[in-house]
């Protein structure tokens, strides 16, 4: 089904260099009224080229921001013990006000342990159950960046949810539940869907607001999406590269070029959702540094 026009595209690094640009505005004014920068604090263990990479991005737009950036590298063979000990000396660093343990972890350390030991109010990646019941519950508190970064995208481009259909396809707690929590707070009507959802075709083409958060590469195909629809697609897959190719393209949950005829607005992949993570990531530690200091 195509509506007979091409969707726009929601330029996700505008948007987050917006909102960085804001974030640094108001840094400057937390630094001056508290004497010193707001802190975040990332920790890498290991070398997982793509964790290095993103850690890379989020120190230097942290210092562009205006706050104080402390970077732990630590090796790959680094017990849990020490790790748990580090996040303990964070949480009793004053200077610092957001910690953030780049994930995976190597399989030997229980991921889920280190995000239990990250002090709440310093958990900027917005994973600790305390800030994922108080999400639950309505309460002040630090969302997980990504779905965050979807939330704040789906506000600067269709305004006010009340009453849409929104539909969820994914139910992760990194993504599908808390950006499910967020629209049910802006009072859209929500559906949390998943792999296993009996004729999710037809469930999709019912969502006025499409967030695709699956993890499986263009599963969501243009003839899923209502003509007019918003698509805020969150997956970022490689496909197997071409025999000419080093790398494969990277795509997305939805199938782009068909969702496009469709759609009235969709962000792309890349260039949509993740840009909006790192922005998220910096607006959470600059709120927690502003409660930490009431």
């Amino acid at each position: 089904m195509s509506s007979g026009t091409t969707a726009r595209i929601i330029d996700g690094k505008a948007i987050a260099a917006a909102i960085r640009g804001e974030v640094a505005d108001e840094a400057a004014g937390f630094a001056a009224r508290a004497g010193r920068r707001a802190g975040l604090a990332v920790v890498l263990v290991g070398n997982d080229p793509a964790s290095e990479v993103y850690v890379g991005s989020k120190v230097r737009l942290t210092r562009e921001a205006g706050m104080e950036s402390f970077e732990h590298r630590l090796a790959a063979e680094t017990s849990e013990a020490d790790l748990l000990a580090l996040v303990h000396r964070l949480n009793d660093n004053p200077a610092v006000d957001g910690i953030l343990v780049q994930l995976p972890l190597p399989r030997h350390i229980d991921s889920g342990r280190v995000i239990l030991a990250i002090d709440p109010a310093k958990d900027v990646d917005g994973l600790h159950p305390e800030n994922a019941g108080r999400l639950m519950n309505g309460l002040p508190g630090l969302v997980p960046c990504t779905p965050l970064g979807s939330m704040r995208l789906i506000e600067r481009t269709v305004g006010d949810v009340a009453g849409l259909d929104a539909v969820v396809v994914g139910r992760s707690v990194l993504v599908g539940k808390p950006v499910a929590q967020m629209l049910l707070a802006a009072n859209a009507t929500v559906t949390v869907a998943h792999s296993r959802t009996r004729d999710l075709a037809a469930l999709c083409r019912r969502a006025d607001v499409l967030v695709a958060a699956v993890g499986r590469p263009e599963m969501v195909r243009g003839d899923w999406i209502k003509p007019g629809a918003t698509v805020i697609d969150v997956g970022i897959n490689r496909l197997a590269p071409a025999p000419d190719a080093a790398k494969g393209r990277l795509v997305g949950d939805v199938a782009f070029a068909e969702a496009k005829t469709v759609a009235s607005a969709i962000t792309p992949v890349p260039g949509g959702v993740g840009p909006m993570t790192i922005a998220c990531l910096l607006q959470n530690t600059l709120q927690a540094a502003q409660r930490r200091v009431g």
